[in-house]
């Protein structure tokens, strides 16, 4: 909650903020404990002022939260398309159908060779999802795979569907992984230890996550994979640069993109900064976000003081003022 992340649903319910209903903060200055209430018009809200504050505000020792009944019906897709533009076409119309799935992941060429299976000829991969603790959700699933198709997408294989609930069922193992979606999943629970593995070969890994408008994603994601590719070029030699979706909503979408490249023994940390730099100064240039759900913390830190307004940003030092006068929490991330 401190730093505002975003889960693995890639609809509705992306962030923890949209779950949290009160909050109780620990400052110097005083405890500040929130009313349980499903909404509110009254003023400003406290909560969204310790939302995201990393520590800066306060300590949260206690929160009370939204929950949802625990999914019975699952299914899951891969829809293969020729493009990433077109894939992005598909993620839009079904970000705006009101059919919310929880898994609406659009992979790029370079990150579906990498963690999924692709059919030869096609450029993008939908690993798309859905699941209900009240319904079936069958229906849901035809409708989008529709939407899919209108805008070129295909199916190497039919989906798959499991209800966990049944007499007899195996628990949504075997049946929900098979196909692209599951290599997918077997592929990104891997993925830290396929990193820490090329890290100790001396290989520069990254990634780093906006979000943009529609209207902003075709111009940000090209100018973006341009500046990378120059500075890994420029830095390291060669360099790859992948991109997937993470998140989608009715109004933009939560482009991720993961860098590799060789490093040079000894020099490792210096180039990482230097790609890490022209890849925020290449967000903030395409009016992106310089993150989505990772949090400021001090790596982004400069490029967050850009991206607030100035007002907003004397408003927030005066709110770490009256509860933090002598700035003992947390120094140097969002403030001072």
């Amino acid at each position: 909650m401190a730093t505002r992340a975003g889960g693995h649903f890639a609809t509705v319910y992306t962030h923890i903020d949209d779950l949290c209903e009160s909050l109780r903060v620990v400052t110097p200055t005083g405890v500040v404990e929130t009313r349980r209430l499903p909404g509110s018009g009254a003023g400003p809200s406290p909560d969204r002022l310790f939302l995201g504050s990393e520590g800066t505000l306060g300590v949260i020792t206690e929160a009370w939260m939204r929950l949802q009944d625990r999914p019975r019906w699952k299914a899951s897709a891969g829809v293969e398309f020729a493009g990433l533009a077109d894939g992005a076409e598909a993620v839009r119309a079904l970000a705006q159908s009101g059919l919310f799935p929880v898994n609406c992941r659009l992979l790029d060429a370079g990150e579906s060779m990498l963690s999924a299976t692709l059919s030869p000829g096609a450029g993008a991969l939908l690993v798309l999802g859905f699941e209900s603790g009240d319904r079936p959700v069958d229906r849901a699933m035809d409708r989008a795979l529709e939407l899919c198709r209108d805008h070129g997408g295909t199916l190497p294989s039919p989906p798959t569907s499991t209800d966990v609930g049944a007499a007899g069922s195996d628990g949504g193992g075997r049946a929900g992984r098979d196909g692209a979606a599951g290599e997918w999943r077997n592929s990104f629970l891997r993925a830290p230890y396929t990193r820490d593995a090329l890290v100790r070969l001396g290989v520069i890994c990254e990634t780093f996550e906006t979000a943009c408008t529609w209207d902003r994603f075709a111009g940000l994601h090209a100018s973006v994979t341009a500046a990378v590719e120059d500075a890994l070029d420029r830095i390291c030699g060669a360099g790859w640069v992948t991109c997937r979706f993470t998140h989608a909503y009715p109004d933009g979408v939560a482009p991720y993109f993961s860098v590799l490249a060789p490093g040079t023994r000894g020099s490792e940390l210096s180039q990482w900064a230097e790609i890490k730099a022209a890849a925020s100064e290449a967000v903030l240039a395409a009016g992106g976000t310089i993150t989505h759900h990772h949090a400021v913390g001090r790596d982004h830190r400069p490029w967050y003081d850009r991206q607030r307004p100035d007002v907003f940003a004397t408003a927030l030092a005066a709110a770490k003022s009256a509860v933090d006068p002598s700035g003992i929490l947390n120094p140097g991330v969002l403030l001072g």
